[in-house]
């Protein structure tokens, strides 16, 4: 026999202003270095070592070692949806103090992964998109927080019920989009927590943003999440979502 959860455990793993950036980091659903996530947390070495065990004995993180190198990623997709909820949570963001700060936020704001699919201004729009062209259907695109208790994809039975389309596996085979086998659903969403909409996940959001990674749509910036749209990337927006090349003209360098 086992006593009743204890979340304070798993609280405690987050609580952490270090382990939160680790964990931020990670969300972005690549492995990285230990070195890199104790420049990225703002800690020594040695620092983000004892917090990378505590992570990893928390179930949160895994580690892969080749050689004298370890690497880290998240445990799973269930790790990258709970960091989503509690993001969509949390208190108002803390005032930006430096010019590096706030060209980050601004980036992030734009465009970035959520584990392994597209996030920000761009992941909305690209869901609004498929909605307006018929390629899914069952929702608006929109967040809306009402009593009933609807709108809540961490809430089994309360979550919107998106579905492809066969005019939307049409253009997905037109892009040369390939769905992963996984044993997630097909069509699943995330609310953004800076535009306050949703934004497409599951594995038509993931097949999307490996295509867009792989045809040099987009890039990765560094170790944070936020991607770079590239001339190449806004042009095929344009011509395959209909997204306005003037909304990303003014992209943060």
């Amino acid at each position: 026999m086992t006593g009743d959860a204890d979340l304070s455990r798993i609280g405690e793993l987050f609580a952490d202003r270090a382990r939160s950036r680790i964990l931020m980091a990670l969300d972005a659903g690549r492995e990285l270095s230990a070195g890199l996530l104790a420049d990225e947390a703002g800690v020594s070495r040695s620092t983000a070592s004892a917090h990378l065990k505590r992570l990893t004995e928390g179930g949160l993180i895994a580690v892969r070692t080749h050689g004298r190198h370890r690497h880290y990623r998240l445990a799973g997709p269930q790790v990258a949806e709970l960091i989503e909820r509690m993001l969509e949570l949390r208190p108002p963001a803390e005032p930006v103090t430096s010019l590096r700060a706030a060209t980050r936020a601004a980036q992030l704001r734009l465009a970035r992964t959520c584990y392994d699919h597209l996030a920000g201004r761009l992941g909305v729009e690209l869901m609004r998109s498929l909605l307006d062209h018929g390629y899914l259907t069952g929702g608006d695109g929109r967040f809306r927080a009402d009593a009933a208790g609807r709108d809540r994809p961490a809430g089994p039975g309360h979550d919107i019920d998106y579905r492809l389309t066969g005019a939307g596996r049409d253009f997905l085979d037109h892009l040369g989009v390939a769905l992963p086998v996984t044993g997630r659903r097909l069509v699943g969403y995330c609310v953004d927590w800076t535009e306050t909409r949703h934004h497409l996940a599951g594995q038509v959001g993931r097949g999307l943003c490996d295509r867009f990674l792989a045809g040099g749509w987009i890039e990765r910036r560094g170790v944070h999440r936020a991607v770079r749209i590239t001339p190449a990337g806004a042009d095929a927006f344009a011509r395959h979502f209909g997204l306005p090349p003037e909304a990303f003209e003014r992209e943060v360098a």
